[in-house]
């Protein structure tokens, strides 16, 4: 790939040093004073560059591996060639994560669209709007009236906040998104396009066969270090709140119904859509394009698999899968046998296709 000037290279840290900030240890403390300078996959790492892998299935790839340094485990450390520093860790995932918020902290949240800083010519900031010392607001942006934000936080353009938003400190607003009737704490990054607040989807049957509308009166509550992706909605409540806890991080393209409470620490990948007030509980990991039914709970640890549908309630800690979801154990038997059945009758009729 030719040189990106989004995300340029970092003017260098030494891989001694590299390997104290990440927790890994360097297999060659000759090397300790070679500057790195970037991440890049295994297979076109060039020297200055830190790459990771986390299984022998990365091996072809190291042919063409010109890295300064690999981080891995002990288990698949053999297969990495004698020339290449090694940065031995039992979570190289992990490691690897840290490595990058290190060598290219800008592409941790989204960059600013201007290089102006306080609010810009072409931005609309209501009178009555209180924003604290070291806010930014970018040009076309619009802060409702009786709006709160917080120092360090940036509203890019495009965005809108609504009448009495109450958003934190050192929170990124991106272009296009729109935050209502919402309550935001600190470090939360919304992505562009993303749509908090609005009203969620509840009629009642109407006197002449149509539907009249339920009015959304609740809010939303998005808690610290929440990070929510690109045009993701989150409707507020009915009556009472939608929730997102602490920590939560949720993919572009989902959808969270009104009233639903989302725990901490919890992953919802792209495409999942969760009905009206779903409980979903603390670290929970849902895959992508799962469907979970309204008003069920979903417990502490559970892992949902991708492409699921979740019409009942899941237990704490367990895994399940399907349509409809069941335990992942119960799922795969029942791949299992089905595929056992097709290719049984595939050959009784002589291996012939229908």
């Amino acid at each position: 790939m030719e040189q990106n000037w989004f995300f340029p290279p970092h003017q260098g840290i030494r891989l001694g040093d590299l390997a104290d900030r990440i927790g890994a240890e360097l297999s060659d403390a000759s090397v300790a004073d070679h500057p790195i300078h970037g991440v890049a996959p295994v297979y076109r790492a060039k020297p200055g560059d830190v790459c990771y892998m986390l299984s022998r299935k990365s091996r072809d790839e190291l042919e063409s591996c010109q890295a300064s340094a690999i981080i891995c485990d002990k288990a698949i450390a053999a297969i990495v060639p004698s020339h290449i520093p090694v940065l031995l860790t039992q979570k190289p995932h992990t490691a690897f994560a840290l490595a990058g918020a290190l060598l290219h902290g800008e592409a941790l949240r989204p960059s600013y669209n201007t290089s102006g800083r306080g609010i810009a010519p072409g931005a609309f900031v209501d009178p009555t709007a209180r924003l604290e010392p070291g806010v930014d607001v970018e040009t076309t942006a619009v802060v409702g009236a009786g709006a709160e934000i917080g120092s360090g936080t940036r509203i890019a353009a495009g965005a809108v906040i609504g009448p009495h938003v109450r958003i934190g400190r050192d929170c990124t607003i991106s272009a296009g998104a729109s935050v209502l009737c919402a309550l935001v704490g600190n470090n939360v990054i919304i992505h562009p396009g993303a749509r908090i607040g609005q009203d969620g989807f509840g009629y009642a049957p109407g006197p002449k066969g149509g539907m009249i509308k339920i009015v959304q009166v609740g809010r939303v509550i998005i808690q610290d270090h929440v990070e929510i992706g690109a045009n993701t909605t989150v409707d507020r409540g009915t009556m009472d709140d939608t929730v997102i806890g602490e920590g939560t991080k949720i993919d572009n393209l989902v959808q969270i119904g009104h009233n639903v409470r989302i725990g901490r620490y919890c992953g919802i990948v792209s495409q999942v859509g969760i009905a009206g007030s779903a409980r979903i509980g603390d670290g929970v990991m849902i895959g992508g394009n799962a469907g979970v039914n309204g008003h069920i709970t979903i417990g502490d640890g559970a892992q949902i698999a991708a492409m699921s549908g979740v019409a009942s309630d899941v237990p704490a800690g367990e895994r399940y899968g399907g349509i409809p979801a069941r335990p992942m154990r119960d799922f795969l038997r029942e791949i299992a046998e089905i595929a056992m059945r097709s290719s049984e009758r595939h050959k009784k009729k002589g291996g012939k296709d229908e």
